[in-house]
């Protein structure tokens, strides 16, 4: 019998009150308002990390994207395979086997530099022998291409005055004079270098004949990139070369894979202004990223624009 107040189609103020009741239940069990999906991204210092998370919290909503500095970049593919990012940088020669990790692009191609004053008598590799040679920080990509190049060329660490120095670190000490050379592994041009070779005359050692030796000792990722005059103002060299990728973890939602991937070639000129190395980034070259597959979202992104 409805109350006398109250119309005849009128729904009772008991099951109204009830009715509330149960959706204040369900978004008390659910944790209430559900927040904006995180992103962090695994990039050393200097590296696009910064640069990209600024882009997807300007650009993709709901998205709360942050860096996460790894001990080196050695270390993102684990950062991302323990679930500590969900995406990251990393040097192609450092990966392993991980079905948890895949790609969403091939960004650019990692030289290494081993950098020294342009009037000193190091022209080879055999020649740091007795010399001072930082070989890049701990753990870093650096540090792991450059050791396996002193390992094929027989230096071992005894035969020459070893020390793992930050890039501004080496090239101040190459500077003062307190260092011969300096390994850094980079795309082109890397600003800190270009900077050097703005204040003093140095030179780019041609390593592109250990290109061999590393593939069939430690990868066939190696390839031989030249390094032209215009870069660093510095004679022309030749040196070897693995792809950086911007991996993803496999967990990764579709959508948010494909988003990321589309802002990464989409504002690629935006990050050029910081990373000159993206310049050269389109859609064919940013797809080939073996060793590590396509994450199905980025493969979407790149038939959708597929000429």
């Amino acid at each position: 019998m409805n109350n006398r107040d109250e119309p005849a189609n009128a729904v009772p103020r008991r099951a109204v009150l009830a009715g509330l009741a149960v959706l204040a239940g369900a978004a008390a069990c659910s944790g209430g308002p559900v927040g904006p999906r995180r992103l962090r991204i695994a990039s050393s210092a200097g590296d696009l990390g910064a640069g990209l998370a600024d882009l997807v919290n300007r650009h993709l909503r709901d998205v709360e994207a942050s860096v996460v500095t790894p001990m080196a970049s050695a270390g993102t593919v684990d950062l991302i395979a323990r679930g500590e990012a969900e995406i990251g940088l990393s040097q192609t020669d450092l990966l392993g086997v991980d079905a948890s990790v895949t790609a969403l692009a091939r960004v650019y191609d990692d030289l290494l530099h081993l950098v020294v004053p342009a009037d000193h008598p190091i022209t080879t590799v055999d020649d740091l022998r007795g010399r001072r040679v930082s070989v890049g920080e701990t753990g870093s990509g650096t540090a792991v291409t450059a050791g396996r190049l002193l390992a094929a060329a027989g230096l071992t660490a005894g035969a020459y005055v070893r020390s793992e120095r930050s890039l501004d670190n080496a090239t101040a000490a190459l500077t003062r004079g307190d260092l011969d050379a300096f390994f850094f592994s980079g795309g082109l041009p890397v600003a800190r270098i270009r900077e050097l070779s703005a204040r003093t005359r140095i030179r780019i050692v041609d390593l592109s004949g250990w290109a061999g030796a590393l593939r069939s000792t430690y990868s066939d990722v190696y390839v031989v990139r030249n390094v032209p005059t215009s870069t660093y103002q510095a004679p022309p060299s030749a040196t070897i070369a693995d792809a950086t990728l911007l991996l993803a973890s496999a967990s990764l939602p579709d959508a948010l894979a494909y988003d990321v991937t589309r802002l990464l070639l989409e504002r690629r000129d935006v990050l050029a202004v910081a990373h000159p190395a993206l310049e050269a980034l389109d859609v064919r070259s940013a797809a080939a990223t073996m060793p590590a597959p396509l994450h199905p979202g980025a493969a979407r992104y790149y038939r959708s624009v597929k000429p």
